[in-house]
Protein backbone atom coordinates (compact mmCIF):
# COMPACT_ATOMS: atom_id res chain seq x y z
CA UNK A 1 0.00 0.00 0.00
CA UNK A 2 1.09 3.55 -0.96
CA UNK A 3 0.21 7.05 1.04
CA UNK A 4 -0.74 8.94 0.12
CA UNK A 5 -3.49 8.74 -2.16
CA UNK A 6 -6.53 10.65 -3.43
CA UNK A 7 -9.70 9.28 -5.14
CA UNK A 8 -12.45 11.26 -6.67
CA UNK A 9 -16.10 10.75 -8.12
CA UNK A 10 -17.24 14.13 -9.79
CA UNK A 11 -16.86 16.77 -7.06
CA UNK A 12 -16.44 14.05 -4.47
CA UNK A 13 -12.93 13.42 -2.80
CA UNK A 14 -11.04 11.50 -0.24
CA UNK A 15 -8.21 13.13 0.22
CA UNK A 16 -5.61 12.63 2.72
CA UNK A 17 -5.87 14.95 6.29
CA UNK A 18 -3.18 17.72 6.14
CA UNK A 19 -2.16 19.74 9.44
CA UNK A 20 -3.38 22.65 7.76
CA UNK A 21 -6.89 21.11 7.79
CA UNK A 22 -7.19 22.25 11.72
CA UNK A 23 -9.01 25.18 11.93
CA UNK A 24 -11.78 24.18 9.62
CA UNK A 25 -11.78 20.59 11.00
CA UNK A 26 -12.06 21.97 14.49
CA UNK A 27 -14.92 24.45 13.18
CA UNK A 28 -16.77 21.10 11.81
CA UNK A 29 -16.52 19.53 14.69
CA UNK A 30 -17.53 22.29 17.23
CA UNK A 31 -20.38 23.51 14.93
CA UNK A 32 -21.82 19.26 15.13
CA UNK A 33 -20.81 18.68 18.42
CA UNK A 34 -24.11 18.07 19.16
CA UNK A 35 -25.00 15.87 16.01
CA UNK A 36 -21.80 14.08 17.00
CA UNK A 37 -21.78 13.29 20.46
CA UNK A 38 -24.04 10.70 19.97
CA UNK A 39 -22.42 8.29 17.99
CA UNK A 40 -18.88 9.32 18.67
CA UNK A 41 -16.03 6.42 19.43
CA UNK A 42 -14.62 7.39 23.34
CA UNK A 43 -12.01 5.99 25.39
CA UNK A 44 -12.83 3.87 28.28
CA UNK A 45 -10.50 5.31 31.16
CA UNK A 46 -7.83 2.84 31.06
CA UNK A 47 -7.02 3.73 27.55
CA UNK A 48 -7.39 7.58 28.92
CA UNK A 49 -4.56 6.31 31.29
CA UNK A 50 -2.48 4.87 28.52
CA UNK A 51 -2.47 8.86 26.73
CA UNK A 52 -3.81 7.34 23.54
CA UNK A 53 -5.64 10.78 22.61
CA UNK A 54 -4.03 13.11 20.50
CA UNK A 55 -2.62 16.31 22.90
CA UNK A 56 -4.08 18.28 19.65
CA UNK A 57 -5.36 18.00 15.74
CA UNK A 58 -1.82 18.46 14.48
CA UNK A 59 -0.27 15.26 16.80
CA UNK A 60 -3.47 13.08 15.85
CA UNK A 61 -2.98 14.27 11.48
CA UNK A 62 1.09 13.08 12.43
CA UNK A 63 0.20 9.88 14.18
CA UNK A 64 -2.48 9.34 11.42
CA UNK A 65 0.03 9.60 8.79
CA UNK A 66 2.64 6.92 10.77
CA UNK A 67 -0.25 4.31 10.72
CA UNK A 68 -1.13 5.21 6.68
CA UNK A 69 3.00 4.15 5.94
CA UNK A 70 2.99 1.80 7.87
CA UNK A 71 -0.34 0.46 5.88
CA UNK A 72 -2.61 0.05 8.61
CA UNK A 73 -5.02 3.12 8.27
CA UNK A 74 -6.14 5.08 5.39
CA UNK A 75 -6.87 8.68 7.41
CA UNK A 76 -9.21 10.49 4.54
CA UNK A 77 -10.69 13.92 4.84
CA UNK A 78 -13.90 13.97 2.75
CA UNK A 79 -14.25 17.12 0.87
CA UNK A 80 -16.96 18.21 -1.88
CA UNK A 81 -16.31 20.40 -4.20
CA UNK A 82 -12.53 20.93 -2.77
CA UNK A 83 -14.26 21.77 0.31
CA UNK A 84 -13.91 19.77 3.64
CA UNK A 85 -17.14 18.05 4.95
CA UNK A 86 -16.06 15.08 7.47
CA UNK A 87 -13.40 12.52 7.30
CA UNK A 88 -13.82 9.19 6.56
CA UNK A 89 -11.11 6.52 7.83
CA UNK A 90 -10.43 2.80 6.80
CA UNK A 91 -8.56 1.39 9.63
CA UNK A 92 -7.45 -2.13 10.88
CA UNK A 93 -5.87 -2.93 7.44
CA UNK A 94 -4.97 -6.60 7.78
CA UNK A 95 -3.49 -9.01 5.09
CA UNK A 96 -2.34 -12.38 5.69
CA UNK A 97 -5.55 -14.93 5.77
CA UNK A 98 -7.47 -12.20 6.96
CA UNK A 99 -7.15 -9.65 4.36
CA UNK A 100 -9.98 -6.84 6.02
CA UNK A 101 -11.11 -3.26 7.29
CA UNK A 102 -13.43 -1.88 8.42
CA UNK A 103 -14.72 1.74 7.75
CA UNK A 104 -15.83 4.85 9.93
CA UNK A 105 -16.95 8.24 8.86
CA UNK A 106 -19.02 11.38 9.78
CA UNK A 107 -19.99 14.46 7.73
CA UNK A 108 -21.02 18.03 8.62
CA UNK A 109 -24.91 17.90 9.06
CA UNK A 110 -25.31 20.82 6.38
CA UNK A 111 -23.93 18.80 4.43
CA UNK A 112 -26.16 15.35 4.96
CA UNK A 113 -28.55 14.12 2.77
CA UNK A 114 -26.55 14.93 -0.37
CA UNK A 115 -25.88 11.46 -1.41
CA UNK A 116 -21.86 12.68 -0.17
CA UNK A 117 -21.31 10.28 2.06
CA UNK A 118 -22.48 7.02 0.29
CA UNK A 119 -20.73 8.03 -2.44
CA UNK A 120 -17.43 8.78 -0.37
CA UNK A 121 -17.90 4.90 1.47
CA UNK A 122 -18.27 3.77 -1.95
CA UNK A 123 -14.96 4.94 -3.07
CA UNK A 124 -13.10 3.59 0.02
CA UNK A 125 -14.78 -0.07 -0.65
CA UNK A 126 -14.20 -0.13 -4.23
CA UNK A 127 -10.30 1.28 -3.15
CA UNK A 128 -9.90 -1.42 -0.74
CA UNK A 129 -10.81 -4.42 -2.57
CA UNK A 130 -9.91 -3.32 -6.09
CA UNK A 131 -6.28 -1.71 -5.09
CA UNK A 132 -5.61 -2.72 -1.86
CA UNK A 133 -6.81 -6.53 -2.95
CA UNK A 134 -8.74 -6.76 0.34
CA UNK A 135 -11.45 -9.64 0.80
CA UNK A 136 -13.80 -7.84 3.20
CA UNK A 137 -14.79 -4.43 4.20
CA UNK A 138 -16.98 -3.60 7.21
CA UNK A 139 -18.64 -0.71 8.69
CA UNK A 140 -20.42 -1.32 12.42
CA UNK A 141 -23.33 1.06 13.52
CA UNK A 142 -24.78 1.41 16.33
CA UNK A 143 -28.43 0.05 15.57
CA UNK A 144 -30.11 3.60 16.59
CA UNK A 145 -28.02 5.38 14.13
CA UNK A 146 -30.35 5.79 11.69
CA UNK A 147 -29.06 8.13 9.32
CA UNK A 148 -25.58 6.06 9.20
CA UNK A 149 -27.27 2.79 8.71
CA UNK A 150 -29.62 4.60 5.59
CA UNK A 151 -26.10 5.19 4.27
CA UNK A 152 -24.81 1.35 3.69
CA UNK A 153 -28.48 0.28 3.03
CA UNK A 154 -28.50 2.87 0.13
CA UNK A 155 -25.25 0.95 -0.95
CA UNK A 156 -26.60 -2.79 -0.57
CA UNK A 157 -24.17 -3.69 1.57
CA UNK A 158 -24.91 -6.92 3.74
CA UNK A 159 -26.18 -6.97 7.45
CA UNK A 160 -24.36 -9.41 9.01
CA UNK A 161 -26.10 -9.24 12.68
CA UNK A 162 -25.54 -7.51 15.82
CA UNK A 163 -22.26 -7.26 18.08
CA UNK A 164 -23.54 -7.23 21.76
CA UNK A 165 -21.22 -4.06 23.05
CA UNK A 166 -18.40 -3.71 20.60
CA UNK A 167 -17.05 -0.53 20.70
CA UNK A 168 -16.96 2.03 23.30
CA UNK A 169 -19.22 5.30 21.95
CA UNK A 170 -20.17 8.68 23.69
CA UNK A 171 -18.67 6.91 27.13
CA UNK A 172 -19.95 3.51 27.12
CA UNK A 173 -19.88 0.23 25.75
CA UNK A 174 -22.17 -0.12 23.16
CA UNK A 175 -23.67 -2.94 20.85
CA UNK A 176 -23.26 -2.46 16.96
CA UNK A 177 -24.85 -4.41 13.69
CA UNK A 178 -22.16 -5.44 11.25
CA UNK A 179 -22.55 -4.18 7.47
CA UNK A 180 -20.13 -5.63 5.12
CA UNK A 181 -18.31 -6.03 1.65
CA UNK A 182 -16.93 -9.64 0.12
CA UNK A 183 -14.53 -8.55 -3.07
CA UNK A 184 -16.88 -9.46 -5.66
CA UNK A 185 -20.15 -8.85 -4.55
CA UNK A 186 -20.32 -6.57 -7.37
CA UNK A 187 -18.53 -7.06 -9.82
CA UNK A 188 -18.65 -3.30 -11.36
CA UNK A 189 -17.62 -1.66 -7.60
CA UNK A 190 -19.94 -0.51 -5.07
CA UNK A 191 -19.78 2.95 -6.61
CA UNK A 192 -21.18 1.65 -9.85
CA UNK A 193 -24.06 -0.02 -7.58
CA UNK A 194 -24.66 3.57 -6.22
CA UNK A 195 -25.11 5.16 -8.95
CA UNK A 196 -27.63 3.06 -10.38
CA UNK A 197 -29.77 2.58 -7.30
CA UNK A 198 -29.43 6.55 -6.93
CA UNK A 199 -32.90 8.40 -7.43
CA UNK A 200 -32.83 12.18 -8.50
CA UNK A 201 -33.82 13.25 -5.22
CA UNK A 202 -30.56 12.23 -3.90
CA UNK A 203 -28.21 14.16 -6.30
Amino acid sequence: MTWPVTVTDGPVALRPLRGRDGRAWKAIRLRNQDWLKEWEATLPPEGRCAGEIPSNFGTMVRRLRREARAGRILPWAMTFEGQLVGQLTVGGITMGSLRGCYIGYWIDQSFAGRGITPTAVALACDYCTSELGLHRVEINIRPENLASRRVVEKLGLREEGLRPLYLHIDGQWRDHITYSVIQGDYPGGVLEQWRRNRIPSQS
